[in-house]
């Protein structure tokens, strides 16, 4: 039987994973619900035979699994309310904007027992866990440290603009959204981190981060340097790099592997045509594993509490060195 899912949000990223749920054998999106007319005529195309229902409530009575794609903020109480009925639920990143609120709902979440993930899409990826078994094996040598660097021409990208909650400070921004991407998957290399500075700027006092630097460590002090700015002629620039003493793996775009023992990065095996599609099908299958009671890959929320802890810690350029 098909996982019964109801997809509450539909802006680009609730829109995303309806196409590609609707693309896995495993999955069927069984009703979909947004606030917005416009982004529930889009989403209509995407899966025709899901019920668009009146209200969130209506789309999580029925289902397996809720998809919760809408903005932090209203997430926290659509959870919990998922969760009370028992469904599995999977989360958008970030898991929310305010440290308490999701301190509470990770321990109501644990209370209740549901299946639950965040969605850190590099999680079950290939090049995440090809990384992992190079680092096991020994193929990078002693570890050196992680380096992130995020760029992009205007933020939002063009693709998100839609979702116009992404340009303020109040939940958006590349460091809530990318970064903290990145900073998941250090932590699932080096292990938990601790935030030693950060600057962080911003245009104005209602507008998202336009730069952020920042140093975290680990347990054995191995860094995670950060950069991050937005403005200039340029693509977008999204990669990070586990640095090791006798190899390095860079992975840009979320998917692209490349690794260098010295020389130029070079590919560490083909490329999938559509690294986003390929990402969201591994996330999809983890997911069903997830729901099935079986081992996975994929971020806990409190993987994802913790992500957040750093995150909010960067945009108020705390640490312990500051």
């Amino acid at each position: 039987m098909a996982i019964r899912t109801a997809v509450i949000g539909l802006g680009i990223m609730g829109r995303r994973m309806a196409e590609n749920m609707a693309l896995h054998p495993e999955f069927t999106v069984a009703t979909m619900w947004d606030p917005n007319p416009n982004a529930c005529e889009a989403a209509r195309a995407i899966a025709p035979g899901a019920a668009l229902t009146t209200t969130a409530s209506e789309a999580m009575a029925d289902v397996d699994l809720v998809y919760l794609a809408c903005p932090p903020v209203p997430r926290k109480a659509y959870a919990l309310e998922a969760a009370a009925a028992g469904k599995a639920i999977f989360l958008e990143k970030p898991l929310g904007v305010d440290i308490a609120e999701s301190r509470a709902l990770v321990a109501e979440l644990e209370a209740v027992g549901v299946p639950v993930a965040v969605n850190f899409t590099q999680a079950a990826g290939a090049a995440l866990t090809d990384l992992s078994r190079a680092i096991d094996e020994g193929a990078l040598g002693d570890l050196c440290g992680i380096d992130i660097i995020v760029t992009y021409p205007a933020w939002p990208r063009a693709w998100q603009r839609d979702a116009n909650w992404l340009r303020f400070a109040a939940e958006g921004g590349m460091t809530r959204e990318v970064i903290s991407h990145f900073l998941f998957l250090s932590e699932r290399v080096l292990g938990p981190l601790t935030l030693q500075w950060a600057h962080t700027e911003y245009p104005d006092d209602e507008l998202c981060e336009t730069h952020v630097a920042a140093r975290l460590v680990n347990a054995k002090g191995l860094p995670v340097s950060i950069l991050g700015s937005v403005g200039g002629a340029q693509p977008d620039r999204q990669e990070v790099t586990v640095k090791g003493a006798t190899a390095s793996r860079r992975i840009s775009e979320f998917a692209i592997d490349t690794v260098s023992t010295g020389e130029e990065f070079a590919p560490t095996n083909s490329a999938p045509t559509d690294t986003r599609a390929s990402s969201l099908k591994a996330q999809l299958d983890d997911m069903a594993l997830l729901i099935a009671g079986k081992p996975n890959r994929l971020a806990t929320p409190q993987e994802a509490l913790r992500v957040q802890v750093l995150i909010e810690g960067i945009l108020a350029n705390e640490g312990t060195n500051s």
